[in-house]
């Protein structure tokens, strides 16, 4: 087969969340088990720090990777869902597994995807984690697809692991309250391994501290370490000043992540390089500087308020949940223009009227959608939108919302494109 006829042999064979929603979840991790222990259990050949959380952890993860990259290890870094191509979720210092690879895997083991049934995620991170001891990585980033505990990825004994924050996303699946999707996520604390936290929240550190408590687990907090004491963000770059936990401050360090929210994330990067050390990386500070410089560069990361273009200014971000729409609504308001366009589209499992109720009322919206089974249809959408006071026409595809937008639209005008992952990667 062909790179693009293994792929749709895969997405037409195996289950996948991104497409289907929660048809394709296993509520355990046996596939993942049994694919990797036919595999002779590759996760176990190498060493892993493994990421969790509602928002941030594709950020966090992107960032480390390209830190350990500076530093100058061999890096596996797994990400999901992917914008463009399969590939991007699977890098080593970078560059995507290759197409041969994808090719050959599917080849070599298909007869056990068609014994263990496995999804869609699960064969993934089967390649994962085969790719990245084929490759003999220093070290791998993982990041988790859904939740924690029940997550394919966890499957793995990291050396860290971390938990971003925890917000309303998945509700269905991970649970109603903050304690109890807390609890999902918290799955990821491993026995006597430091856990770091990237953000105080009064429901959930509870549940964080009695389960490292539990497991003999170091725990830290991200702002017990690191103080961003100051932070500016523009279109193209951050800058801030950073004052650790004993004393040392760094002044003017810039990270080319733009967008206010990735204070937070930044921070958590920055609480993470301690306990990474402990486990034996020599990273310098410099490594660390030049690493959050160059993440873009190192790691090709894509869809974080991504500047398009500047005339009219387009910028898309993939925040698409409660708290991921706050800080884009937040960014917005930061920015100069005349008239917002903003292109949207959901999908059907998310908290709908919840980001409705925070959007812009001062705006024209293109309501639209992306092409998987998942997304909500632009009518219905358009429909709930009007109820929350936002006003716009409904089109077929992202491709013509977008178009739309670029027609309608002046020089001193914004375009934005979000509301879903899938719409950013269909604009992208």
């Amino acid at each position: 087969m062909t790179y693009q006829e293994t792929l749709d042999y895969l997405y037409s064979q195996l289950p996948m969340f991104t497409r289907i929603g929660s048809a394709a979840l296993k509520p355990n991790l046996n596939n993942t088990i049994a694919l990797c222990e036919a595999l002779g259990n590759p996760q176990e050949k190498i060493k892993t720090i493994h990421i969790a959380g509602t928002n941030g952890k594709g950020s966090t993860s992107h960032m480390l990777a390209s830190i350990l990259q500076e530093a100058g290890y061999k890096t596996g870094l797994f990400t999901s869902p992917h914008l463009i191509d399969f590939r991007e979720r699977i890098r080593v210092n970078g560059a995507m597994i290759s197409e041969e690879k994808v090719i050959d895997f599917v080849k070599q083991h298909k007869a056990l995807f068609e014994q263990i049934k496995p999804s869609f995620f699960e064969w993934t991170m089967a390649l994962c984690f085969e790719q990245f001891a084929s490759e003999k990585v220093d070290i791998a980033i993982i990041e988790t697809g859904l939740g924690g505990r029940l997550d394919s990825s966890n499957i793995i004994h990291p050396l860290l692991s971390i938990i971003t924050n925890i917000g309303w996303d998945h509700t269905d699946l991970l649970g109603n309250t903050l304690e109890v999707i807390a609890a999902e996520k918290a799955g990821i604390i491993k026995v006597k391994t430091p856990v770091i936290i990237g953000e105080y929240q009064s429901e959930t550190f509870p549940v964080f501290l009695a389960k490292a408590q539990e497991l003999e687990s170091p725990i830290t907090l991200a702002n017990q370490k690191v103080n961003i004491l100051y932070f500016k963000s523009n279109l193209y770059q951050a800058v801030f000043d950073v004052q650790f936990q004993f004393g040392e401050l760094w002044k003017n360090v810039d990270c080319d992540l733009n967008g206010q929210y990735q204070q937070k994330n930044i921070g958590t990067v920055l609480a993470a390089i301690e306990p990474i050390r402990n486990a034996g990386f020599i990273i310098s500070d410099q490594a660390v500087q030049n690493g959050l410089s160059h993440v873009k560069s190192n790691t090709h990361l894509m869809g974080r308020w991504q500047v398009l273009n500047t005339l009219p200014l387009t910028i898309c971000d993939t925040g698409h949940n409660v708290d991921g729409i706050a800080y884009v609504v937040k960014q917005l308001e930061a920015q100069n223009f005349h008239e917002l366009h903003f292109v949207l589209g959901m999908v059907k499992d998310k908290e709908i009227s919840k980001v409705l109720a925070l959007l812009p009322k001062k705006a024209t919206y293109y309501f639209t959608r992306a092409s998987i089974p998942r997304a909500l249809e632009e009518n219905e959408l358009q429909a709930q939108a009007i109820q929350f006071g936002l006003q716009g026409k409904t089109y077929d595809s992202v491709k013509e919302a977008k178009a739309a937008a670029e027609k309608a639209a002046g020089e001193k005008d914004l375009i934005f494109i979000g509301g879903s992952t899938f719409i950013v990667a269909e604009a992208l």
